[in-house]
């Protein structure tokens, strides 16, 4: 059995252990060090976002015959894509298509909120009332299906090695779990960690009804790209505790139900969070600059 065959039959026990040990840690986490008062039952919440997962999930599975990690191993047998085509060390190749991909993934979460088509769909992450793990899970299978089709695309042109974009995907799944965890991590060790990876204080941001704030930070695993491209707010202007989580529209408990998640792209107008918005109510001018609010990372609220 090649290593490509080896990672291929690993994958779905790998990725499921990975997911249930770090959304287990993170609940625990939650509950033992919350940053914010939560202002919905979890059993509401979380019953319906896990809910979503699922079907996530099997639509995923029964719509793709081959999914990232199998293009990867096929794109390798067949010599398509970059790296099966240059000589470059295996190590080099795995970091560059970890980096290229993560690069991809920041690209696309800006596009599903500048496309109001596509802001339909994203819209459904954005409208949760509360910020915690389970956020990081709640995405429309529409938009599940149509990130899968473009991270097929970037492994289909690249032709990453197959332990790459396992690892890829695996860490990106963990870092989605923390970054949108309910954790109180301490503001020294904040500082610091989100140079390196998106913390939830950084992501939290991202979640803001403010859609000034809801169109700054979309990196999910590296915080770089925001750096780099001008997109960073370190703080939200009302604190962590004072800002308002969700957008202007679903505002109900009933909208957190899994049916009415699966109807929201079709209900209300597409505004209160696409970049094209006219409701869109601030823009720092540092925004542009890529220096937003970088003195003001050591706030602490």
């Amino acid at each position: 059995m090649s290593m490509s065959d080896a990672i291929l039959a690993a994958e779905p026990t790998i990725r499921l252990i990975a997911f249930l040990a770090v959304l287990a840690a993170m609940a625990l986490w939650e509950v033992a060090a919350p940053r914010r008062r939560r202002d919905i039952p979890r059993v509401v919440r979380w019953t319906n976002n896990l809910a979503l997962v699922v079907l996530d999930t099997a639509i995923l599975r029964l719509t793709f015959p081959i999914l990232a990690v199998g293009l990867a191993a096929k794109a390798e047998e067949r010599g398509w894509g970059l790296f099966n085509n240059i000589e470059a060390p295996v190590w080099v190749a795995i970091l560059v298509s970890m980096l290229l991909l993560d690069l991809a993934i920041y690209l696309q979460h800006v596009m599903f909120h500048a496309v109001p088509g596509l802001w339909r769909l994203h819209r459904m992450h954005h409208a949760d009332l509360d910020f915690d793990a389970t956020t990081g899970l709640r995405f429309h299978p529409v938009e599940i299906l149509i990130s899968m089709g473009i991270k097929l695309a970037v492994v289909a042109a690249l032709g990453p090695p197959a332990v790459a974009v396992l690892l890829f995907e695996v860490i990106l799944n963990a870092t989605a779990l923390f970054n949108h965890a309910n954790i109180d991590l301490p503001r020294p060790v904040d500082r610091i960690l989100r140079w390196l990876v998106v913390t939830p204080d950084m992501h939290r941001v991202h979640h803001s009804v403010d859609p000034s704030e809801t169109n700054s930070n979309f990196g999910f695993n590296l915080p770089w790209w925001d750096r780099l491209l001008g997109t960073y707010v370190a703080q939200p202007e009302k604190g962590h505790k004072g800002m308002e989580i969700g957008i202007e529209q679903f505002r109900t408990r009933r909208d957190l139900w899994l049916d009415r998640m699966l109807f929201q792209p079709l209900r209300g107008p597409a505004s209160g969070g696409a970049l094209d918005a006219p409701s869109q109510r601030r823009r720092s001018s540092s925004v542009s600059s890529g220096q937003t609010k970088l003195g003001n990372d050591q706030i602490d609220q």
